[in-house]
């Protein structure tokens, strides 16, 4: 069965999602998380993207990014997750897969629901209760929007610059933001088949 083509367009933004293998932890130590934050790191000097929003799983990945030139984003993900597959292969002397099959990409083609994708990919921490309070896990974008934490991966999410030119109220309401339900969960829950 042939596979179902990617919408690979300029400037569009994707919520990427990548799971380990039959759901094994991608991550075991602070050390791994960062080895993958370095790799982005570099994958950045390399290919032009913008990352807005990340939650780094033990066992899965979130991206929200927007590439400049559609057809870079399978490179991208190509060299992230085989970049991160040699970096694990060699610590826990692992053979085989990794990853489980390919990537999944939703095409974001609404500004409007740039925010709604990073509050659902930064909630994942609190809806997985691997914390009671999101700013305790500190392998997300969370850190950067809600505390004003430096992170020199994250291009700033443009509809968060829009919210207040008051930093301070800015974060606070972020804070309550993330913390409503709201319909996007649901819908890619339901999409991902979660």
């Amino acid at each position: 069965m042939a596979r179902e083509g990617r919408i690979l367009v300029d400037g569009g933004v994707y919520h990427v999602i990548s799971r380990g293998h039959n759901r094994y932890r991608l991550f075991h130590d602070a050390g791994d998380y960062k080895a993958y934050k370095k790799i982005i790191r570099d994958y950045k000097k390399r290919f032009h993207f913008e990352l807005f929003h990340y939650c780094l799983m033990p066992n899965h990945i979130h991206l929200l990014l927007r590439v400049s030139t559609g057809i870079e984003l399978p490179r991208i993900m190509q060299g992230l997750n085989q970049s991160y597959s040699t970096h694990y292969k060699r610590a826990y002397k692992l053979v085989g897969n990794l990853f489980q099959g390919r990537y999944k990409s939703l095409f974001i083609d609404k500004d409007a629901y740039l925010l709604e994708c990073g509050r659902y990919i930064e909630r994942n921490p609190l809806r997985a209760r691997l914390v009671s309070d999101l700013s305790e896990y500190y392998f997300s974008s969370y850190n950067f929007y809600a505390k004003g934490r430096r992170d020199d991966i994250i291009s700033s999410n443009p509809l968060y610059d829009e919210l207040l030119k008051d930093h301070k109220e800015q974060m606070k309401r972020y804070q309550d933001y993330l913390l409503q339900d709201r319909p996007y969960e649901h819908i890619v829950d339901r999409e991902l088949k979660v």
